[in-house]
């Protein structure tokens, strides 16, 4: 239904915030669901299929990272909006990198964190102004859209696929479940690849893939 507000899963580990964001956001989303730690966030998003996850990025076992990896390797379209402290470099690239398609503090406002809501629903990139600068800067240098990388090329298309995923930080068993294939096949498919870019390893890879565009494909 157009008019309805976008369901909504909470994922923080402080319950004391989760119940202020619900009510604050009480009449503008309709939460289905909330967690506080990434076992029971996994639960909670495969259950209620939700419109977007609001995701804390540190929490005590693993943290939105392994939230986003978890679930992405099972419902690949799912929508992630970070809602955290954080406004580290890093994290930001991590989070946006494995999947997530925005990114913004707790100290946004109500509106704007419906609206964030609203636009990450509608498939929109959302980011924090002070924020969007570090994905612009992390994301800068990749070839342009279209242009053929003879290193890309000489790589067989299920080679491509693996390498996505492992750029995107899954591990060999959530590259396997996702492509339909075993942990084993997809480290032979890797060593594959590295032999061909002559790296040295999975995270000169992952680096390799993601200043090329491929980790976003």
């Amino acid at each position: 239904m157009t008019g309805a507000p976008p369901t909504v899963v909470l994922v923080d580990d402080h319950a004391l915030f989760r119940a202020g964001v619900r009510a604050e956001l009480e009449g503008r989303v309709d939460v289905v669901g909330e967690a506080g730690d990434v076992a029971s966030a996994v639960r909670a998003v495969m259950a209620a299929g939700p419109d977007v996850v609001l995701l804390d990025v540190h929490m005590p076992d693993g943290g939105g990272l392994e939230v986003l990896q978890r679930v992405l390797a099972r419902r690949p379209a799912q929508c992630f909006l970070a809602l955290t402290v954080s406004d580290a470099p890093e994290d930001v690239i991590a989070i946006i990198r494995a999947g997530a398609r925005g990114y913004v503090e707790k100290s946004i406002s109500t509106d704007d964190l419906a609206a964030a809501i609203a636009s990450v629903r509608a498939g929109e990139p959302v980011f924090s102004p002070r924020l969007a600068g570090f994905v612009l800067n992390a994301f800068a240098g990749r070839a342009p859209v279209g242009a053929v990388d003879p290193d890309v090329e000489q790589l067989t298309p299920r080679e491509r696929d693996v390498l996505r995923l492992i750029a995107r930080g899954y591990s060999y068993k959530q590259t396997g479940l996702h492509l339909g294939i075993s942990p084993r096949t997809v480290e032979t498919h890797v060593s594959s690849v590295l032999r061909k870019t002559q790296l040295s390893s999975r995270h000169e890879l992952a680096h390799w893939a993601s200043r090329r565009g491929l980790a976003g494909d």
